[in-house]
């Protein structure tokens, strides 16, 4: 019989936050070093299930669903903004008594990271950046397609909703991969189902069209990082189609000191090169935390 590692337990629980039922995951000693991990778009907490299983003998990871994605239930009404569900974010860590812990950005997790660091400043031991965007360099011709997205803008919410379809979910999956037989389908299935729910795709359209909001504030994000220079490790798919490899690069202007890791991948690196990225991450948990 072979030699079969221990694999850690996850719960999932959810916590009310200001009307919000946050749905989330957790693995690892409550004393460990604390992963926060903060998902994208189109997908939700499940996108972290294999790194939890890696790193969670040896340290707490904690990722949350966003209100309008995942599991989470927001009421009716809600607020679909940046700004909101990083109201939701801090409201979260609050009540799970984090007062300290490295951030994981992704996608939209870079913008509602950042908005949660600019509150927290004290609480961030250090910051993970993988493909989540904070400077003009990083944003491609598509991307800057996207940002041009607003209310008021004609035929803007049309073109928001044609993107939630699942040969566009399937393709920030598989695209940029150099072999996409290690992509599992799972990923773009269960986002595509929650996409699909009643509600989700308004709820998706508000936040692409106020996505222009987090491009206004790269200038703030910068000065942030720049004055409070966080241990910093880069982890970034170069055949990003929305966020190519330039926008790595760029956060050395403000972080000088951070480690960089370009993979031969695109958007989603963790499906194809989680191997790779895994270590990465431990060791730089292992540095950073103190």
């Amino acid at each position: 019989m072979g030699n079969i590692g221990t694999i850690p337990q996850t719960v999932h629980r959810f916590v009310d936050v200001d009307g919000v039922r946050v749905f989330y995951r957790e693995t690892g000693p409550a004393t460990a070093p604390t992963l926060l991990l903060l998902h994208g778009f189109p997908s939700a907490s499940h996108q972290y299930r294999r790194l939890m299983d890696a790193l969670g003998n040896d340290y707490r990871l904690i990722a949350p669903d966003y209100p309008g994605f995942g599991h989470t239930e927001a009421p009716a009404g809600f607020t679909y903004s940046f700004d909101r569900l990083a109201d939701i974010v801090e409201g979260f860590v609050d009540a799970l008594g984090l007062d300290r812990y490295v951030l994981y950005t992704f996608d939209f997790g870079g913008p509602v990271g950042m908005r949660l660091a600019e509150r927290r400043p004290e609480a961030v031991a250090g910051l993970i950046v993988q493909n989540a965007n904070a400077y003009a360099e990083g944003l491609s011709e598509l991307a800057r397609d996207f940002t041009a997205l607003r209310p008021g803008v004609e035929g803007a919410r049309e073109q928001a909703a044609g993107l939630l379809v699942l040969p566009v979910t399937r393709s920030q999956y598989e695209g940029g991969t150099v072999d996409a037989t290690l992509v599992a389908p799972d990923g773009w299935t269960l986002d595509q189902h929650f996409l699909d729910l009643p509600g989700r795709k308004e709820a998706q359209v508000d936040l692409a069209l106020d996505y222009h909001s987090n491009v206004a504030r790269y200038p703030r994000w910068q000065a942030w990082l720049a004055e409070h220079r966080p241990a910093t490790l880069i982890v970034w798919g170069r055949n990003d189609i929305f966020f190519p490899e330039p926008g790595a690069h760029a956060y050395l202007a403000d972080l000088p000191d951070a480690e960089v890791h370009i993979l031969d991948t695109g958007h989603f690196a963790l499906e194809d090169k989680l191997p790779e990225i895994a270590p990465l991450i431990a060791d730089f948990l292992d540095r950073t935390w103190h």
